[in-house]
């Protein structure tokens, strides 16, 4: 007698995608859509308010990082590609002069800074999930604004993990361990 297997259920395969199929593939869009172990994950439209604070934090960021030559700043939409099976779209994006060549088609390796500004349902994802990952990818700073907690918190990597430099609140002023001497006040960010 000869058995087969009757399957419980059928599973659903998922596709998984590379950066490489994806770009191929899927049409350009501003909607935000990042790669989490090649499972295509895609996030709201961003709000006007949470537009803004990206916009304020990329020009006060871009500023200091150009008068100073210190490299490139990116906002968003743009594709930070950590591995084929990695890609996220960080709010804002600073990569060194040393780092250069990894700006290409998108960010092709691994940024010194990024910015993660919460937004409604973000927050475990930019708090926990993506902090994790530039901490394993050696993202050497890591700001994550919560508009909601009117704070913004700065992370800087020390022997390979992310240590606090500072949770600053909406009366105080953020500042950078990497790129000394430059602050901002939290109350410009948020409003």
């Amino acid at each position: 007698m000869i058995q087969t297997a009757t399957p419980i259920s059928k599973r659903r395969r998922v596709h998984l995608w590379t950066y490489d199929e994806m770009s191929a593939k899927l049409p350009e869009t501003n909607q935000p859509i990042e790669l989490w172990d090649g499972e295509l994950v895609m996030g709201d439209a961003p709000t006007p308010k949470h537009q803004a604070s990206v916009g304020e934090l990329f020009v006060a960021l871009r500023n200091f990082v150009k008068a100073n030559k210190l490299g490139r700043v990116f906002p968003s939409p743009i594709d930070v590609v950590l591995s084929q099976r990695r890609v996220v779209q960080p709010d804002i994006v600073f990569v060194s002069i040393a780092k250069q060549s990894i700006i290409q088609d998108a960010i092709r390796g691994v940024p010194d800074l990024v910015v993660e500004i919460i937004s409604t349902g973000s927050w475990r994802r930019d708090t926990i999930d993506k902090r994790a990952l530039y901490q394993q990818h050696g993202v050497q700073e890591y700001w994550i604004v919560d508009p909601e907690a009117a704070s913004v918190e700065v992370l800087t990597l020390k022997d390979g993990e992310f240590q606090l430099l500072g949770r600053f609140g909406k009366t105080q002023t953020a500042r950078s361990a990497l790129l000394k001497g430059f602050k901002i006040r939290v109350a410009d960010i948020l409003e």
